[in-house]
């Protein structure tokens, strides 16, 4: 079976959309989202500063990005807009976003992945039509994801830190193991 270009969650997105990470978690009532800050084009580092995750909705949604930039801030732009037309709803913009994503001719070809959450939803969204919210509270995309997500669900299990320590303690690891991934880590919260 080729797995090049497959995602942690199985999309079949090209290799670009490995190139990063971003991280999120909810606890006691304050939701966290970090990106790494370096973009790479294959194996060249382009940039270390990149910022990757934006606040949305009048700050009550948090929405970060793997794959191309470009691609992805036409998708934020139309999230936003989703967000918009259901008054702040994140399941309900983020269903329609993805519904539109797969459909659309020109979004099919879109190379990216989000990670969406507010204070009571992580979501992941995908070109593939997927819209997936993980059981737990904290959820990972790009190619240091699978390392941020262990990381922050041992932290989560067996720390007393809050949000913002385990996403900036599970971001550092994920640096230290991912070659796509900065220590310019970026830190967005809720709550």
């Amino acid at each position: 079976m080729r797995t090049e270009g497959m995602d942690m969650y199985g999309s079949h997105l090209r290799k670009i959309v490995r190139a990063t990470t971003i991280l999120g978690v909810v606890k006691d009532g304050k939701a966290v989202m970090a990106g790494d800050g370096q973009v790479s084009l294959g194996e060249t580092i382009m940039k270390h500063k990149a910022t990757k995750v934006r606040p949305m909705y009048k700050d009550q949604v948090l929405v970060g990005f793997a794959g191309a930039a470009a691609d992805a801030f036409n998708l934020f732009e139309r999230l936003e807009g989703k967000l918009e037309t259901f008054s702040g709803n994140l399941t309900r913009a983020a269903v329609e976003l993805a519904k539109d994503w797969r459909t659309d001719k020109i979004l099919r070809r879109l190379e990216a992945l989000l990670l969406a959450m507010d204070k009571e939803h992580i979501l992941i969204i995908s070109g593939t039509g997927d819209v997936i919210e993980p059981d737990e509270s904290v959820a990972a995309i790009g190619s240091g994801g699978p390392y941020a997500l262990a990381a922050a669900k041992a932290l989560l299990d067996h720390s007393d830190l809050d949000a913002t320590a385990i996403v900036r303690e599970a971001m550092k690891i994920a640096a230290s193991i991912c070659v796509y991934t900065n220590e310019n880590i970026v830190i967005h919260e809720l709550g």
